[in-house]
């Protein structure tokens, strides 16, 4: 279904609202029920430190996230910078600067690497650093691109999903479905795994698309919008889609966590009514996420009980969250990152990275875990 230009321009608009207004009423006045949770002492449980700080451009944004590929990692900053560092030493291996400002980056399999412009233009790389070509979108693409399986894929602010082909840009299928009148512009990210697209919808579905034919082999209902106004049933699906095993996961802006058993054709295994602003993690044990007050949960894995809940760091305007094997990890509104004890979440550390509000989600690495911060910076915060 084709939406007016118009409704999408209204749209984007009106999100952009929902969230400059939910931040500037959240730390309004003296009312301590929004007020960022101060800092606290507590005596330390790991060790963590910062292992290299980069500069990759300037700028940041929801749409700006690291991606790791073996000893490689690939970034990019709005302003047109995309470059490929070496994880251990954060050392530059190559840097492209292009001739536009970016909204999004990046995606990479080792051999393309993609960004998107802000026309819409997607832009991709060898692994050497030269341009391979360049196409158009069916309009803004604020989502990084998913780089798979000899496909760029892109989803774009009219609700379309389209896949190139990372050989030469050509478009290979497109995919659109009907969307909200208003939707988020949070940390949303799609995967390519095993030769499938999945990705979350601003109407509160997970989609596995084959990526090859652009059929669609499931979707799954996260949570169903509510409310009488188009703000109470905004519902779309934040962060990136869970892999545990045979379990997909997901998580909506006021709607709910759910967990579906894709060995069993996709079931729901169950759920919590939940609303995260910026996504979830997990690991063998647990799903973590914060809700919309900044208070982080653990739901066990099996059956979706609450395990425990933290509420240190409230109001802290946290990023979405990385799982490392000692901890898991937050960025927050004024560049710390916070460690928590997986089993309990309980505090165990934090690290001043700088460059104010951490809007990209924070990625895992076995070397720690990497932070783009808001100044232009790829900092790697090493964890013992």
């Amino acid at each position: 279904m084709q939406i007016a230009l118009s409704r999408i321009m209204r749209s984007t608009v009106l999100a952009l609202g929902v969230v400059a207004l939910a931040g500037c009423s959240m730390f309004a006045g003296d009312n301590p029920r929004y007020q960022p949770a101060e800092l606290t002492e507590y005596a330390p449980g790991i060790s963590a430190s910062v292992a290299w700080s980069t500069s990759i451009g300037s700028g940041s944004g929801y749409g700006f996230v690291p991606a790791v590929v073996g000893n490689a990692v690939y970034a990019a900053a709005p302003n047109g910078n995309v470059s490929k560092l070496d994880l251990a030493s954060g050392g530059v291996v190559w840097r492209a600067s292009l001739d536009a400002d970016l909204t999004a980056g990046v995606g990479s399999d080792g051999s393309t690497t993609a960004v998107a412009a802000d026309d819409g233009t997607v832009i991709a790389f060898d692994d050497a650093g030269a341009e391979k070509w360049r196409t158009r979108a069916t309009s803004a693409v604020n989502v990084p691109p998913a780089v798979g399986a000899g496909i760029v894929a892109v989803r774009s602010s009219d609700y379309r999903i389209q896949a190139f082909d990372a050989a030469n840009g050509e478009l290979i299928w497109s995919l659109q479905r009907p969307g909200p009148a208003l939707a988020l512009k949070t940390s949303m990210q799609m995967l390519i795994v095993d030769g499938l697209v999945l990705t979350g919808l601003p109407n509160g579905r997970l989609m596995a698309i084959d990526a090859r034919s652009g059929s669609v082999q499931w979707e799954g209902t996260v949570s169903v919008s509510r409310g009488a106004t188009d703000l109470e049933r905004i519902s779309d699906v934040v962060g990136a889609p869970q892999i545990q095993g045979p379990l997909l996961c997901g998580v909506t802006y006021q709607g709910r966590m759910v967990c579906f058993d894709v060995s069993q054709g996709g079931r729901p295994i169950w759920e919590q009514n939940f609303s995260s602003k910026t996504g979830m993690a997990t690991d063998g044990q647990h799903a973590y996420a914060a809700n919309g007050s900044d208070v982080i949960y653990a739901f066990a894995l099996v059956d979706g009980h609450e395990v425990w809940k933290q509420e240190g760091l409230k109001n802290r305007r946290l990023s979405g969250p990385a799982v490392v094997p000692q901890a898991l990890a937050f960025g927050d509104f004024e560049g710390y990152v916070h460690f928590l004890s997986r089993s309990d979440g309980q505090l165990l550390g934090r690290v001043q990275v700088g460059g104010g509000a951490v809007l990209s989600p924070l990625v895992a690495t076995n070397r720690g875990v990497l932070v783009q911060n808001g100044s232009g910076n790829l900092v790697l915060v090493g964890v013992n």
